[in-house]
């Protein structure tokens, strides 16, 4: 793996203050970081890498170094041991194929025409699906499920009858398989993935009457992108189509086949994007192997190996890429993908243990917060109590109302809006401000006020941020000066102002007191006899309207 890069002492973002934008100066490339690794870098590694960041996990790397806590973290998750569950044969409806309650019904058939169970069971899928998100431990693996899930974008509600439940549970098999490996190996699997063969229509893509869906989104938005270096053509498109040609599903056993007497077998020249490359056709089963030809003709383009390092930049850092970008972040950072034969982890190794990244007055507090890094960060931080995995209806009435807070936030997995992805990670000039309108704000806001007040509850299950319990995870929490530093240190990326934290503890911790005691004693009241009701309500209060009080301010959605 190449990590020695140049670097170049340019780049710019902009940070509004007093009001006004003003320019911001990176100052770090792609070399390897050596400086402080402290609290800071830490929590900013975890929140860009994980959904949210432990005060645990916070501890656990800062013991170790910068690179190992990377390497750690780009390390697979386990092998699942769970499956989505039936958690529909509630209220009256009984599963026609005879699967019980809380068993799985991944391996039961299932008939196209029976679109209400096959919908039943796309639910239970994405609410599984939350629940793997909500369960991902010290692994970047999850959230790069997302980030190949918001890539290759598809939406389980199109074709409900015809794309079976099953499909799309193997669709995000495919993607966990491939999330940390190699990019051409995945790309090759989602090609011939009966989800999306469905989805963008590469099911009837046949000779005589090629279907150009996938073919062109392959190009425009899966491999060699719209950059300024990518030059493919409507012609590129059509010739690609025929190449997929016979690649579909069978009807019988609802597995990806190679139909050869569907595929044109003509010879398929490209543009002189590609080199003016021709594609020999063949009939028969050797028609499968023209994708390999294909791939293989897409993926020599440099333009790809950008393409994919901007999107992953966009992701992790930042979504400004002005030229100094370009040149000295993401074309680097293209070679090193190129010259590892274009596996992941070389990338997100080099990207996250360079200077640029914890470049903090550049890369931190940069992003606003998905739904998703929202809701589920706010319960790893908080550290919110879940049911017992052995209990399944509580597991899974909790998911449920999770997946329902991040889906009215307008992020719902498994429900991408367009086939380029969620609109905050493509559409310019915005991008995360997307996330972020008038009913969006409104609605994180009640979220965090619920949690920290009586908590959310849905089929008798409740989860809610335990103040108490957060609170004394902490270093010194008797101590309100720095009760309030240490958890803005976690909960908050943007520095909150000396005489913002005066404000915070006067008027909320002392209860308007003058001296700092007026806290103090009421913990050590509190911790000396835990269980009288009266002491602990009296810092339960403070630490709930707190934590309140912070979580309404707009830091709190940067990351």
């Amino acid at each position: 793996m190449n990590e020695t890069l140049p670097a170049k002492p340019t780049g710019t973002k902009s940070q509004t203050v007093s009001g006004k934008k003003q320019p911001v100066v990176f100052s770090e490339g792609l070399q390897e970081y050596s400086g402080s690794w402290s609290t800071p870098q830490v929590v900013h590694l975890l929140k860009r890498t994980l959904f949210g960041a432990k005060l645990q996990d916070v501890a656990y790397f800062k013991n170790k170094t910068m690179q190992a806590a990377v390497d750690e973290l780009l390390q697979p998750a386990p092998t699942l041991s769970t499956y989505p569950l039936n958690n529909y044969s509630v209220n009256g409806y009984t599963d026609p194929t005879g699967v019980a309650p809380w068993q799985t019904w991944i391996n039961t058939g299932i008939t196209l025409a029976d679109k209400e169970l096959n919908e039943k069971r796309i639910e239970s899928f994405k609410t599984w699906w939350l629940g793997q998100v909500l369960n991902s431990d010290r692994s970047i693996h999850e959230k790069l499920v997302v980030f190949w899930h918001n890539h290759f974008a598809t939406d389980t509600s199109i074709s409900s009858d015809k794309i079976k439940a099953r499909f799309w549970y193997d669709h995000y098999l495919t993607l966990r398989q491939h999330a940390l490996g190699n990019f051409k190996s995945l790309a090759k699997a989602i090609t011939l993935d009966p989800a999306m063969l469905y989805f963008l229509n590469g099911d009837s893509n046949v000779k005589g009457s090629p279907n150009e869906n996938y073919a062109r989104e392959l190009q425009e938005l899966y491999t060699v992108g719209k950059g300024p270096n990518s030059g493919y053509t409507e012609d590129d498109v059509k010739a690609a189509a025929l190449v997929l040609t016979g690649h579909t599903v069978s009807p019988t056993t609802f597995t990806y086949f190679f139909d050869a007497g569907k595929h044109d077998p003509s010879n398929k020249e490209f543009s002189s994007f590609y080199g003016n490359k021709i594609i020999t056709g063949y009939s028969g089963p050797n028609g499968a192997s023209e994708i390999d030809e294909l791939l293989d003709m897409i993926f020599s383009q440099e333009e790809l190996s950008k393409h994919i390092c901007r999107k992953i930049y966009r992701y992790f850092v930042y979504y400004k890429i002005d030229s100094d970008i370009e040149q000295t972040i993401i074309s680097p950072l293209a070679e090193v993908f190129r010259n590892n034969n274009f596996d992941i982890q070389p990338v997100l190794s080099v990207l996250f243990r360079s200077k640029h990244f914890y470049d903090m007055v550049y890369s931190s507090a940069c992003i606003i917060k998905s739904p998703l890094d929202f809701v589920i960060g706010h319960c790893h931080e908080f550290n919110v109590a879940l049911p017992s995995p052995a209990d399944n209806a509580a597991t899974y009435a909790v998911w449920q109302s999770i997946r329902f807070e991040a889906g009215e936030m307008q992020q719902e997995l498994g429900s991408i809006p367009q086939v380029a992805g969620w609109y905050a990670y493509y559409q310019e000039p915005a991008f995360y401000e997307l996330w972020v309108n008038t009913a969006t704000y409104i609605r994180r806001n009640i979220f965090t006020d619920r949690m920290i007040a009586d908590g959310i509850t849905s089929d008798n299950q409740t989860i809610v941020v335990d103040a108490l319990a957060f609170a004394d995870q902490l270093a010194n929490p008797g101590d309100p000066n720095l009760l309030i530093d240490q958890s803005l240190e976690i909960l908050f990326r943007y520095p909150l102002s000396q005489s913002a934290k005066e404000f915070i503890k006067r008027s909320i911790l002392l209860s308007g007191q003058l001296q700092d005691y007026y806290w103090t004693n009421a913990w050590d009241a509190y911790k000396a006899n835990p269980t009288d009701p009266g002491t602990r309500a009296i810092v339960s209060t403070r630490l709930r309207s707190f934590y309140k009080y912070i979580m309404n301010l707009p830091e709190y959605h940067l990351c």
